[in-house]
């Protein structure tokens, strides 16, 4: 019981800024154009300064073993598979409708809430296997989510939509600063103290201002719109498939570290890119924005337990 209390210390601070932001949207009135400010600025300069200055380090990392992107896109691809048959038999609900509900229960929120979890629960040597697993998560998700609805709407797959979502992904700030990190970090050099040292002051507000941020976007979302349906993607999201993604890690002989980082951003709370899509493709977007907050809520007691789990 002491290891799950000491876990659930170390994240509740880092909800808790959560309840903050989303505090000062919703019930002290402040303007959300100033939540919109600050997730672009989040997006576009903290996190990606953070992430650039880890990986210019990359030389000087200890190797991560790259079989995590099999236990964590494996897990998610069978999840997927899972929760398009509990849409389909349980709720009825038509192919497009599966695909969103199904990415509900596999896209995780690795930006704003999994990078400063794994940065305060795990250490700073976790964040390059998290780095990994971004730069490949919203191009195999994305990817996954267009082809499945395309699929189900027109018996084809829509190639030119792949070709938008492939450029899309190395727009993202995020993306190129991990890749542009990782190219510098090779050349064995070190950046100048006139670069590192800004890069450093910004990486510091990076974990704050995220979950501030966070918070702020959730205050657009209610949790009363299809209740039943947001609660099957919440429960999906954050018990089946990090147990799934611990089965494969377990099978696999995955190192503890990959392992418990998978694990950690498997059992994340579900990605604001889940209701971007089910706008995109019209359908279930009142169940996806409850999920968000019901599984952002809720990840707030099964994150600390699955982190409790894997120490012990």
């Amino acid at each position: 019981m002491s290891l799950f209390v000491q876990q659930f210390a170390l994240s509740v601070p880092l909800f808790g800024l959560i309840l903050l932001g989303y505090g000062l949207i919703r019930w002290a009135g402040w303007p959300r154009t100033l939540g919109e400010a600050l997730t672009r600025f989040v997006f576009s300069i903290a996190l990606p300064a953070m992430l650039f200055r880890l990986m210019a380090g990359f030389a000087g990392h200890p190797p991560v073993d790259a079989r995590l992107l099999l236990a964590f896109f494996g897990g998610c691809l069978l999840v997927f598979a899972l929760a398009r048959l509990v849409a389909w038999r349980v709720f009825g609900l038509d192919g497009s409708a599966q695909t969103v509900f199904a990415m509900g229960a596999i896209f995780s929120n690795n930006l704003l809430l999994g990078v400063p979890v794994a940065q305060a629960t795990l250490g700073e040597r976790a964040l390059t296997p998290v780095a990994l697993v971004i730069v490949f998560n919203s191009l195999i998700l994305w990817t996954l989510a267009t082809v499945s609805i395309e699929w189900a709407r027109s018996g084809r797959p829509d190639w030119s939509g792949l070709r938008r979502t492939l450029a899309g992904v190395l727009r993202n700030p995020l993306i190129a600063a991990i890749l542009a990190g990782t190219v510098f970090g090779l050349t064995g050099l070190e950046l100048p103290h006139l670069v590192d040292d800004p890069l450093a002051r910004l990486a510091q507000t990076a974990t704050p201002m995220a979950l501030v941020a966070l918070g702020m976007g959730l205050a657009e979302y209610g949790i009363g719109a299809q209740w039943r349906l947001s609660g099957a993607i919440a429960a999906l999201k954050l018990v089946v498939l990090p147990l799934v993604v611990w089965g494969l890690a377990w099978a696999i002989a995955l190192p503890p570290l990959e392992t418990r980082v998978v694990v950690l951003l498997g059992s994340m709370a579900s990605g604001a890119n889940v209701y971007l899509m089910s706008r995109r493709f019209g359908t279930l977007e009142g169940a996806t924005a409850s999920s968000l907050v019901l599984s952002t809520a809720g990840a707030a007691l099964t994150t600390p337990v699955f982190l409790t789990l894997l120490r012990g």
